[in-house]
């Protein structure tokens, strides 16, 4: 395992991201205890510090669990976890972006996660109601309180995120030096606005369901897993996704690995800035995603895997990579230009 400097920080975070969504059976399809402390435990042992949860995850329990399995040696752990979305529902300001139920969220984080303060706070999504400045300056006060080290935000439109940061260097605050999105071979959306921006930014983006909801692990392609989160029903089992899904067992096969380490694989040599948050309900899972760190995907099989699952980049990003708006910019130069990134 090796590391990565978070955004413009100095924090120090493994390559890839411990998921605990999966930590308890609260929802009904997760681990239980003795079983997350063992994905926990390969986790370390092959290195990785990194873990992400949230208040909302199996009502709870995901952050209990992490807490009690970090115990003694916190200050070895990077904990990541996020607020938002909805713990009371019996009056309206138990839910959202606001600095009310940010500090009640953040309080109850604590004393589940066991710990004096946390590494990363995330914005868990957007609730196109709170201004970017009151999400800013309540995480800014918790910096100063100590009770944050950094922040991030997470299922957020590009526009949100780039005038966030804006306001936070004009007026001397913390930034987002994070930002969690879906992306995979079958969720390329974010090819078009967002990880742009983040790349603009010098934020690290971590990657939510980088295996597509178990599509891309090549189970699928043989039977529906009626105990997971995909079925025929899901907007992701459909054509397109399965011939991706398919293209990736191919590899899989030629190569002698599985198709989740494909598939990881692919996702990590799209931009060095992206660490995969994996997730395990299993332990052969976790160690079978852990191997994707051993191997690389060669050039040839890239290009097969983006021409399976490419995406249409839309309005200005593919107007603007055309030859004649490029030869009208830039007068027959572009060539020979050196471009700063």
């Amino acid at each position: 395992m090796r590391y990565k400097l978070f955004g413009k920080t100095g924090l120090k975070v493994s390559e890839l991201c411990l998921g605990t969504m999966t930590f308890g059976e609260d929802w009904g399809t997760g681990s239980d205890r003795n079983t997350s402390k063992e994905v926990f435990d390969n986790f370390v042992e092959a290195g990785g510090n990194f873990f992400d949860t949230a208040n909302f995850y199996t009502n709870g329990t995901s952050e209990k669990y992490l807490g009690e399995f970090v115990g003694q040696e916190r200050d070895k752990f990077v904990l990541a976890t996020k607020y938002t979305l909805i713990e009371d529902s019996s009056h309206p300001n138990g839910t959202g972006n606001s600095r009310r139920n940010m500090m009640r969220t953040v309080e109850a984080s604590l004393k589940r996660l066991n710990t004096d303060y946390i590494d990363i706070l995330w914005l868990h999504m957007w609730d196109f109601t709170t201004q970017p400045e009151e999400v800013l300056r309540a995480m800014n006060d918790l910096i100063s309180q100590g009770k944050v080290c950094y922040i991030g935000i997470s299922d957020t439109p590009a526009w949100v995120v780039a005038k966030a940061n804006t306001i936070a260097e004009l007026r001397g605050w913390e930034a987002f030096a994070g930002l969690q999105v879906e992306y995979s071979l079958i969720a390329r959306d974010v090819e078009r606005e967002l990880l742009p921006m983040a790349n603009d930014f010098g934020m690290t983006t971590t990657i939510w369901s980088p295996l597509g909801a178990g599509l891309l692990s090549g189970k699928y392609n043989k039977e529906i897993d009626k105990d997971g989160r995909l079925t025929e029903k899901s907007v992701k089992y459909n054509s397109k996704n399965l011939s991706i899904a398919k293209k990736v067992v191919e590899i899989a096969d030629k190569l002698g690995k599985s198709p989740a380490q494909v598939a990881l694989n692919w996702l990590r040599a799209q931009n060095k800035n992206i660490i995969p948050i994996i997730g395990a309900r299993k332990t052969n899972q976790i160690i079978d995603n852990i191997k994707c760190l051993d191997w690389q995907l060669d050039q040839l099989d890239l290009e097969l895997l983006d021409g399976e699952s490419a995406i249409d980049l839309g309005f200005p990003t593919k107007f603007l990579k055309e030859a004649n708006p490029i030869q009208y910019a830039f007068g027959g130069w572009y060539d020979k230009i050196d471009q700063r990134k």
